[in-house]
């Protein structure tokens, strides 16, 4: 008994065009996420904190520490603001060449921070997020932030490729 393949492929088609409607909201979601994260981060708002983190939050710091949510909340004083009262002017926070890869559930977003002051970029990191679906929406389950070569005064590609 000879069996279509059509009926088959045509279902594929039709799974395939309902879902792409929802990687696409799903993408857009975590770039407003990932945007307003970043203008709040740039204030310190902690309420912006506590939205994005995930409270069993894995974070490894540019610099090699790893510690979770509880430990960036505590650095943020009552009223939102960084505990460092020296900074004379915060940050502003942006991100460029963004990646989102959403796997069901699950998604991986990759991009390249800026840190700003007064128009003048203080610094570069690769940052590497992955992001949960929970109630009441994405949250990021474990962050890495690397330095990038060239803000530590590296030419691109060079140093030891280990």
């Amino acid at each position: 008994m000879k069996r279509s393949i059509k009926p088959v492929l045509a279902l594929a088609g039709l799974l395939l065009s309902l879902s792409l409607p929802a990687l696409a909201n799903d993408q857009a979601d975590l770039a407003r996420l990932l945007q307003d994260f970043l203008a709040g981060a740039s204030e310190n708002d902690a309420a912006v904190h506590d939205r994005f983190w995930a409270e069993d939050l894995i974070y490894t710091s540019s610099d090699g520490r790893r510690f979770g949510k509880a430990a960036i909340m505590e650095g943020l004083t009552e009223d939102g603001q960084a505990g460092d009262a020296d900074a004379a002017t915060p940050p502003e926070y942006s991100a460029r060449d963004v990646t989102i890869r959403v796997f069901g559930d699950t998604a991986v977003v990759t991009f390249r921070l800026v840190a700003e002051v007064s128009g003048e970029t203080v610094g570069e990191y690769f940052n590497t997020g992955v992001f949960r679906r929970r109630d009441p929406g994405w949250r990021a389950v474990t962050w890495q932030a690397t330095r990038a070569a060239e803000a530590a005064g590296e030419a691109p590609g060079s140093g030891d490729q280990r």
